[in-house]
């Protein structure tokens, strides 16, 4: 017997242009593409780009776990970076799965420049650790954490969701001139829809998203992501999802990503400036209170690992441990770095880069 749930017929892409190119959306296209633009180019004036990477991706994880209700700290997730052995969380060793996820879908984008059906795949099990792949058992619903009600019912059938997928993929990788930025709206919400996977659709539906954004050179690394704004404004990106799988209606939903992009471009334009101004700041400190020990390799791995220990600064600058631990000591001592004792190891963690960072 079939179940009597909400669901809207999920068509394949691309949808109409009138209903994806209206006066508002245009209008609100050229505010987001501009301040992506302005944060392409201020990630440039940052010397090391490994430094934006590390620290941004790792807020990234940590948010966009959240929204899975996966909750963890960035105190937490560093030490489970940084110590060996370390008894990490479940929830924290999710958002490192996320972390290495991301990266390895960056790599694909970079080495390939287009992403196939088997590249989401893997990326997917990456993050959740399992081969289950793409759903092919019926059953799968989406219901209101609330109430309990069931509010979308995706594809049942895997060949189905394998033939929307190859759309989604084909649609993902072309080149037109529809804005891209229209695009990852309409891209997100189909992936979404589609739900291909048991678990983590979510997740690698964001990470779709900032690897398009890449593809379609729009940003040069990974730093823009939009979890953060989907945490404030939760209720609405669910309504807004809903609300399209049951009227076909695009704008509102098209909207709310184009601002997304905006507001969270403002933002990471911010934090990157924050970033800036802090390096050269420590710089300068480490130049006049230990010019005995400056080295800018020495610093920039600082910002690289805001939880720093002696066997970093021995790979990054090819000194001995004596060497190394004379170095860390040094910039606690100036106060550059605060030494935490976990376990066997020490580590030396930037205070002031974290906090920046927790913003």
């Amino acid at each position: 017997m079939r179940q009597n749930t909400p669901h809207y017929q999920l068509e394949k892409l691309p949808p109409s242009r009138e209903k994806v190119e209206t006066i508002e959306i245009l209008r609100q296209t050229n505010k987001s593409t501009a301040a992506l633009a302005e944060l392409k180019g201020v990630a440039k004036t940052i010397p090391n780009q490994a430094m934006l990477i590390n620290a941004i991706v790792l807020q990234e994880a940590k948010d966009s776990s959240e929204i899975e209700n996966i909750i963890t700290t960035q105190d937490e997730l560093y030490k489970a970076l940084t110590v060996k052995k370390t008894n990490i969380s479940p929830e924290a060793k999710e958002v490192v799965n996320y972390r290495k996820a991301i990266f390895h879908g960056f790599e694909l984008s970079r080495s390939q420049g287009f992403l196939r059906v088997n590249d989401i795949v893997t990326i997917q099990q990456k993050l959740i650790n399992n081969t289950e792949g793409i759903r092919s058992t019926p059953g799968t619903v989406l219901k209101n954490e609330t109430t309990g009600e069931i509010v979308y019912t995706p594809p049942q059938d895997k060949a189905d969701i394998l033939d929307l997928l190859t759309n989604f993929i084909t649609h993902f990788n072309k080149k037109d001139d529809l804005s891209p930025l229209i695009n990852l709206a309409i891209l997100h919400y189909q992936f979404e829809s589609i739900h291909p996977f048991y678990d983590g659709n979510g997740r690698t539906g964001r990470i779709l998203n900032i690897l398009f954004l890449i593809l379609n050179k729009l940003i040069d690394v990974p730093i823009l992501y939009l979890s953060s704004y989907i945490i404030a404004n939760k209720p609405e990106y669910y309504r807004l999802l809903n609300q399209t799988n049951q009227t076909g209606k695009w704008e509102e939903w098209i909207m709310f990503m184009l601002k997304a992009v905006e507001k969270t471009s403002i933002d990471t334009i911010s934090r990157i400036l924050n970033i800036k101004d802090l390096l050269d700041s420590t710089i300068n400190k480490v130049q006049e209170k230990s010019p005995k020990i400056y080295r800018k390799e020495l610093v920039e791995l600082l910002f690289e690992q805001p939880y720093s220990k002696i066997e970093f600064v021995v790979n990054k600058l090819g000194v001995e441990r004596k060497a190394a631990s004379r170095y860390l000591k040094e910039l606690e001592r100036i106060g550059i770095v605060k030494s935490q004792k976990i376990g066997r190891e020490t580590l030396y963690i930037n205070m002031d880069l974290f906090e920046i960072l927790k913003q």
